[in-house]
């Protein structure tokens, strides 16, 4: 390999190095701004007593919970200013909101700073939440 090609492939790194950061800066802001890394962390205190456990990526959370046969999870990701809820996959809904493709649950920004609504669509997924399976 030349040089040219080397400095390249170090332009191209550092570029992609930025573009993941700021697509993690933008998911923490859209967690803090909607303020559901609030309502999780209050579902694992209140609910779950500290049992939960978060797992963070660059524009997502997997909240588990459980053990052996009763383990659980909510994954959630952040996309541009939209926060996306995968579920088991089902037939599409009816309701507007959340827009639904029948996989995922998808709240505009418009939505998601309706805290109550928000915190109610939580609700629901959290007591019907996704089932994993012991090879998981």
């Amino acid at each position: 390999m030349n040089q040219d090609e080397t400095q390249d492939k170090n332009v191209s790194s550092q570029e992609q190095s930025s573009d993941i950061q700021q697509r993690r800066e933008n998911a923490k802001r859209v967690f803090r701004e909607s303020g559901l890394s609030q309502m999780l962390q209050s579902i694992n205190t209140n609910l779950l007593k500290g049992r939960g456990r978060f797992e963070e990526y660059d524009t997502m959370v997997l909240f588990r919970w459980g053990t052996g046969y009763t383990r659980r999870h909510m994954w959630i990701e952040v996309i541009e200013d939209t926060i996306r809820f995968r579920l088991l996959p089902h037939l599409k809904c009816k309701a507007d909101a959340p827009i639904c493709d029948g996989e995922y649950h998808t709240f505009t920004p418009r939505m998601w700073s309706q805290e109550t609504f928000l915190q109610a669509e939580l609700k629901k997924y959290y007591d019907r939440p996704v089932h994993e399976t012991t090879a998981d």
